[in-house]
């Protein structure tokens, strides 16, 4: 069964950022028809426009699609036979969405064939079905697109499934076998933390380069532009069980158009409402969230675990470090019996790990995460910050592999968390005692506690800010689940303020685990 993803743009921060001028996107086109797309002059392209000023016409759709409302544009369905590639039966199609609501601003798209020429892909009424509404789109011409997505047979060889996505913004997701759409990642990030807010830059036009016959991976170019900012992107996506995103770019910053304060690379964004850490009260199910958990590991080979909040107002971390090894935001918990949801299946949902490819020097990797009223808004944010930016028309270039996995994980090769809870059973304190000095259970498993015995002398190593007091660390084994757990309780100082809290399990002077590393939301 197809998977819809029509959903995209119900989430909050997709709305309101697409923006582009008629001028640009009129240029941007011919420029394609005249020469031929490769790397560099995707490159020369981007590095052009950084030396102009950002132009913008603002979003102009014709009157009678702008007035329609949420359910009247999802009727606007693109026909599958129309796709591109499907009729050469090659092994990758692609598909388009219609513009309208929260998706105002065109993107071009074209096609590289195998010679290197472009051949622009047009908008064209007829190749979508439009329901019970009723559109004159005479008059309507080359509109553009809103983004595209691609299909592959990933799960069986009598259906093309949907691969990866991009629409709105530089947002893009894929998915591996199995999968179901979850978290997104972006381009690039732009003062999402400090500045005067947050700016959202967006592929204004891609080129998707024709497989062969037998390709097992695709090629797309893609330039981003934003009032301080362009870019060159190139992604190469490889389906299968763990689908890998190859993605490279070269970003250039606008001259003249002011400073940057936060410049994030490697962007993801996801949803936490709910865990076993911090559950909702009135909901059924357990938990839920499309990622439960910022993993990372530094250039020196810390492995680190940070669970995912939902706090009361904005809150950001960072963890600094040179050259990461990798970061990501990933779904730990595959086990539908903590979510109990049989219409989201978040136990479906990908993580995704970012794997820097060269050198990134040093820098900092990011978390925000905001309040949420529901499921429906994206409410955490991880990027790479690096510690120096480019000057001005200079590019700045960097490589990863984005991984989006299921249920084989990039895992530490000692152990890892499995579940973090904060509360007590019986306990003679105050219901006012356990608030000032709250208990976590944590629990670890993997191979490097698998070997021990049950006996072994395993400790938990627990530290924290000076704005806590630890009072209580205990490591033992849990038979049930043949894994240690951690039971620690920590006292608070000043109420009003975050605790920091680090642990991990140490067997005689051996680090047996990945850190779990937590903070404790002001009351």
């Amino acid at each position: 069964m197809p998977l819809d993803i029509s959903p995209i743009p119900t989430r909050r921060r997709l709305r309101a950022h697409n923006t582009l001028g008629a001028l640009l996107f009129m240029l941007a086109a011919a420029c394609a028809h005249a020469q031929r797309m490769d790397w560099d002059s995707l490159t020369a392209l981007a590095q052009a426009r950084a030396q102009k000023p950002f132009q913008s016409n603002g979003d102009k759709l014709p009157a009678d699609l702008a007035a329609l409302d949420y359910d009247q544009v999802r009727d606007i369905r693109f026909r599958p036979d129309r796709g591109t590639w499907r009729a050469e039966a090659l092994p990758f199609e692609a598909q388009y969405f219609h513009l309208g609501l929260y998706q105002t601003a065109p993107v071009r798209i074209h096609e590289i064939a195998p010679d290197g020429a472009v051949r622009h892909l047009p908008y064209r009424s007829e190749d979508f079905h439009f329901g019970h509404n009723t559109l004159d789109t005479k008059a309507w011409g080359d509109l553009g697109h809103a983004g595209f997505r691609v299909h592959y047979p990933l799960n069986s060889t009598a259906y093309k499934d949907e691969l990866i996505v991009f629409l709105g913004a530089s947002y893009f997701r894929a998915l591996g076998a199995g999968q179901q759409y979850g978290l997104s990642a972006r381009g690039l990030a732009i003062d999402t933390v400090g500045g005067s807010g947050e700016e959202f830059p967006r592929f204004t036009e891609f080129w998707l380069v024709r497989p062969t016959p037998d390709a097992k991976e695709l090629t797309i170019y893609a330039l981003l532009e934003s009032p301080r900012s362009t870019g060159a992107y190139r992604f190469v996506v490889r389906p299968g069980t763990e689908t890998v995103t190859t993605v490279t770019a070269r970003a250039f910053l606008r001259q003249g158009a002011g400073p940057v304060a936060t410049l994030g690379l490697a962007p993801l964004t996801s949803m936490f409402l709910s865990g076993e850490n911090q559950p909702m009260p009135g909901d059924f199910r357990p938990e839920v969230h499309d990622s439960d958990g910022l993993m990372m590991v530094s250039g020196e080979g810390e492995w680190l675990w940070r669970p995912l909040q939902r706090p009361k107002s904005p809150m950001v971390n960072s963890f600094t470090m040179t050259n990461p090894r990798g970061f990501g935001l990933m779904q730990r918990d595959r086990s539908f019996a903590n979510y109990q949801d049989v219409e989201a299946r978040y136990e479906r949902r990908p993580s995704a790990w970012v794997k820097p490819l060269g050198d990134w020097g040093p820098g900092r990797v990011e978390l925000m995460q905001l309040a949420t009223p529901d499921e429906t808004h994206d409410n955490i944010v991880a990027y790479w910050v690096p510690a120096r930016l480019p000057a001005p028309g200079q590019p700045l270039e960097w490589a990863y592999e984005l991984h989006w996995q299921g249920e084989a994980q990039q895992r530490p090769p000692s152990s890892w968390v499995t579940q973090t809870r904060r509360g007590y059973g019986y306990t003679k304190l105050s219901e006012a005692e356990q608030i000032r000095q709250p208990q976590y259970v944590i629990d670890f498993a993997g191979p490097a506690l698998d070997a021990l015995p049950a006996d072994a002398p395993v400790r938990a190593v627990v530290t924290s800010n000076a704005n806590g007091r630890v009072l209580e660390q205990v490591a033992y084994p849990n038979p049930a689940t043949r894994s240690w757990r951690v039971t620690l309780r920590v006292q608070r100082i000043d109420p009003t303020q975050p605790v920091e809290l680090r642990a991990f399990l140490q067997h005689n002077n051996d680090t047996v685990s990945e850190t779990w590393t937590h903070l404790l939301l002001p009351e």
